[in-house]
């Protein structure tokens, strides 16, 4: 018997993540996989089975997207037999203003995604080859687009603000926010352990990766977060600059005499971690290399900002009873997680530095008045529920 299943695509200038989801109740998870550095004749292809354990792991020739799904749908025709794709799911960056839960992909949503990606030039583009090499491998698959922007539509009028002038307020110009797929797992996996209590919380949920934000969640809505109108801004990231002066920026075209397209490269690819190490944007090698002064400096710079940030959200709060770490260094990096928690007891966010070491669910201190957790988030899930929502739908309707 043939299983329906949901595939989950999350693509990325070099890279397409994946995975592929039972389409029932429970959302299994068949496979995952990644294929990296798209556009390199030695690509990397991975490939695990339901169980975690690694069926591929080979170099394959990846020159564009639409080869790299290629492989993709190949894989899966060899080792996820007996599976049927009911539908495939994108998670897409930026919706734009009006953006929510799963979208079906047609033209004009195409066209949409297209003009909007002036707002996320290094994301959206790559979103949209994924989608189209997909629709055109497989054209009668019903393909539904996820929006990270989704879960920060409804922020209060005063924080979509930007402090231009008003006139420049449309078409788009406003606070959207990001990682929102992220931060709707996080709150579900919230409800399910703690119930309501959740609705009735000041939250700060801090999704720490290669990209970083950290979101300040109240009656289980977002009220505030630290990215705004581009996913530079805010935190500071594997290879993004996150907040900087732009009286500085001005400085750079005006007097220093760098091209757009270079500034652009500049903040988005070559500073945060890496451009103030020197090393790399990868915490993981920073950690290991923390004796190094590059390395130090970027790490003590990552979690200065990062307590900057928890403040600031915290006061928008009025308060603070839940801290949620998540993301890749979130989850895995306790150094990471006690740096920045410390100093915050006079909001009485206290750490146990043994559970935090040990890396278990819940971290907080016993005389904590804050309570502090850190798990993984999953993206692709949160994308599977969306698009299993929409075809049980269907089928009902």
């Amino acid at each position: 018997m043939r299983t329906d299943t949901i595939l989950v695509v999350n693509c990325g200038s070099s890279s397409v993540k994946f995975a592929l989801f039972a389409a029932n109740g429970e959302l299994e998870r068949r496979a995952t996989g990644e294929l990296e550095r798209i556009g390199d004749a030695k690509g990397q292809v991975s490939f695990a089975g339901a169980d975690g354990a690694t069926l591929v792991e080979e170099a394959r020739a990846l020159p564009d997207h639409a080869a790299a799904l290629g492989v993709l749908l190949e894989l899966l025709e060899r080792h996820a037999q007996g599976a049927r794709m009911a539908a495939a799911g994108h998670r897409v960056v930026h919706g734009g203003e009006d953006a929510e839960g799963a979208l079906p992909v047609d033209q004009a949503l195409l066209e949409r995604l297209r003009a909007l990606a002036p707002l996320a030039p290094l994301h959206l583009p790559h979103n949209v080859s994924g989608i189209e090499a997909l629709r055109e491998a497989l054209p009668e698959l019903p393909q539904f687009a996820c929006f990270d922007t989704a879960f920060h539509r409804d922020l209060p009028p005063l924080a979509r603000l930007t402090g231009l002038p008003r006139e420049f307020r449309q078409p788009g110009l406003r606070r959207y926010g990001f990682h929102g797929l992220s931060y709707e797992y996080v709150m579900a996996a919230l409800r399910r352990v703690h119930g309501t209590l959740i609705e009735r919380e000041r939250i700060v949920i801090a999704h720490l990766g290669n990209g970083a934000s950290m979101a300040a969640v109240r009656e289980g809505r977002c009220v505030e977060t630290t990215m705004g109108f581009s996913t530079l801004a805010g935190l500071p990231m594997g290879t993004r600059s996150g907040d900087i002066d732009p009286g500085l920026l001005l400085y750079l075209l005006a007097e220093k005499g760098m091209s757009v397209a270079e500034l652009q490269t500049l903040l988005y690819e070559h500073s945060g971690l890496a451009g103030l190490s020197g090393i790399g944007g990868d915490m993981r090698d920073l950690l290991a290399r923390g004796e190094q002064p590059g390395a130090s400096e970027a790490i003590g710079y990552y979690c200065y900002h990062a307590r900057r940030h928890l403040g600031a959200l915290a006061a928008v709060l009025g308060g603070l009873d839940r801290l949620v770490f998540t993301g890749g260094i979130g989850a895995n990096a306790p150094a990471i997680r006690a740096r920045i928690c410390d100093g915050f007891e006079f909001l009485g966010l206290v750490l146990d530095p043994e559970r935090n070491a040990r890396g278990e669910r819940s971290i907080a201190s016993a005389r904590s008045a804050v309570a502090v957790e850190a798990f993984a988030t999953d993206e692709e899930r949160m994308v599977a529920l969306h698009v299993h929502a929409r075809i049980a739908g269907a089928r009902s309707g």
